[in-house]
């Protein structure tokens, strides 16, 4: 469940087909146990309320034995918008998914200051608003908590898109390996959290870096909001019902 990052942008494209880490994760699920079964309701753009009003219902109705949800993200870029709202039903998702009794696989988000410095201002303290209460709901409704923000491998961009906002291949796979260890599954561990090698040449810094990344990204971002349109209109979940994965 979630939006742009659950449902794999910048692993795969449209022609050929998004991955992303739930794919992945899911792949890493069938290997102990073959006949699972997987959907993936997630939509780009969709913000908390949405993810509420359109995916949950379908989501509880599938009787889940494990949920991945990420959500949250257009909340926190989107300006002017009620964000303590939008924790609120963050928190109400967190605990229907659990009194259903799925275990529930979330994750914290990583720290924009070592990502997008010259967004962290602005994304920073919502940033730090959302990670706390999604702390809050791991401890209160026992959530498996992937904790993005602290593993260091996020601080090196080759885990990022070019917009900096989306996983890479590389950071969606170490996504799924990060939720197989929360899971506990078997041979699982916090490797996922280790930098690659020469990460310092891949660390997010310097003017000209910096200004294309505003130039790439956030200029269209802006476009985009001026006009009221979002990336996922028209747009409906790439895996609707479960199905078995070689289907």
């Amino acid at each position: 469940m979630g939006d742009s990052q659950t449902e794999g942008l910048w692993d795969g494209d449209d022609e050929t087909g998004v991955r992303g880490w739930a794919d992945r994760f899911a792949e890493r699920l069938a290997r102990d146990n073959p006949d699972i079964e997987y959907a993936n309701l997630a939509v780009r753009g969709r913000r908390v309320a949405e993810v509420r009003d359109e995916q949950l219902d379908a989501a509880l109705a599938m009787q889940p034995d494990v949920v991945g949800i990420c959500a949250g993200m257009n909340d926190v870029t989107a300006p002017g918008s009620d964000f303590g709202a939008a924790l609120d039903v963050m928190e109400e998702l967190y605990a229907k998914l659990s009194a259903s009794g799925a275990t529930v696989v979330t994750t914290t988000f990583p720290d924009a200051r070592r990502i997008v410095p010259l967004a962290a201002r602005l994304i920073g303290p919502r940033m730090d608003l959302i990670n706390e209460r999604i702390r809050l709901c791991a401890n209160r409704y026992d959530l498996r908590l992937v904790d993005l923000y602290a593993a260091e491998s996020m601080a090196d961009l080759r885990m990022w898109s070019p917009d900096r906002l989306h996983g890479s291949p590389e950071g969606h796979n170490r996504f799924a390996l990060a939720a197989a260890q929360a899971l506990g599954l078997d041979g699982a561990d916090d490797s996922w959290t280790v930098p690659p090698p020469n990460t310092e040449k891949y660390r997010a810094g310097g003017t000209f870096g910096e200004l294309a990344w505003v130039a790439a990204t956030v200029r269209p971002w802006l476009w985009r909001r001026l006009r009221g349109a979002s990336t996922g209109a028209g747009r409906a979940a790439k895996r609707p019902e479960l199905r078995p994965l070689e289907h």
